[in-house]
């Protein structure tokens, strides 16, 4: 799918209950993990001991952080979307999410995004996407819920 292409409020709001598009394919590789595991300080082994999850995980394998999962989000939506003319956009919210399965280390995952609804707040777009980050292969998503996005418009 073609990455979209929004220049004004005008254009966001015509995308109204349609969705955006679905990202490329990611992988989650363990250094990924590693990473994000130095970054944040959350070194549980069911992330980073591959020896130890191999023997004691019901996964047979390290798996990602939820954290991590969520925080690809940006990476993933700029993907789908490009939207010009702008101050700033501002993250606002999250509501609704939840952690479907796990994100088993080497998987792929991409984002499959949907713009739930759209407001015009005194000329700050605020954008309402419902999203899931799916992975590949299979039926239930690692993630789902609805982010919230202010778009300031020039």
């Amino acid at each position: 799918m073609e990455k979209l292409v929004i220049n004004s409020y005008e254009e966001f709001a015509a995308h109204e209950g349609q969705q955006l598009g679905i990202s490329d394919w990611l992988q989650v590789d363990q250094d990924r993990i590693n990473q994000f595991a130095d970054a944040t300080l959350d070194h549980q082994w069911i992330h980073v001991d591959v020896e130890r999850a191999k023997k004691e995980s019901p996964y047979k394998s390290t798996i990602a952080h939820g954290y991590l999962t969520l925080s690809l989000l940006p990476h993933l939506w700029g993907q789908i979307i490009e939207v010009n003319n702008l101050k700033m956009m501002v993250n606002y919210g999250m509501d609704k999410m939840r952690f479907g399965v796990p994100v088993i280390t080497g998987s792929r995952i991409r984002l499959n995004a949907k713009l739930d609804k759209i407001e015009n707040l005194r000329g700050i777009c605020k954008a309402y996407i419902g999203f899931k980050i799916e992975i590949e292969g299979q039926r239930k998503p690692a993630l789902q819920g609805e982010a919230q996005f202010l778009y300031y418009f020039e």
